[in-house]
């Protein structure tokens, strides 16, 4: 569990998994953290494989995931692996929220 807010007052509980009320349901996925340019937004990265019949091998596809981020887990940097879930529409493009990072310093 991440700390407390440090500002309760000016806090956005509406879209916190941890403190607010915003039901996580759905898939959990791991991914890379690509893109932190847009405020309390991040573009997480999945690489995973796909069987090709016909060639019978694998090959290689990507995900890029827009994720909302929780004050309480700011800041992410490019790089951080991170755990993201499945929650009600945010936006126009964010359904997935940041439920825990896995990088060493959090």
């Amino acid at each position: 569990m991440p700390p407390e807010p440090d500002d309760p007052e000016d806090y956005d509980y509406e879209k916190c998994p941890f403190y607010g009320q915003l039901s996580v349901r759905g898939q959990l996925r791991e991914g890379t953290v690509v893109s932190t340019d847009m405020e309390k937004t991040v573009i997480v990265e999945r690489e995973y494989d796909v069987f090709v019949p016909k060639y019978d091998r694998y090959m290689k596809r990507r995900s890029r995931i827009p994720a909302h981020v929780p004050g309480v887990l700011e800041p992410l940097e490019e790089g951080d692996e991170v755990t993201i879930a499945e929650t009600r529409p945010l936006s126009k493009t964010k359904s997935h929220v940041v439920v825990e990072n896995l990088s060493g310093d959090q």
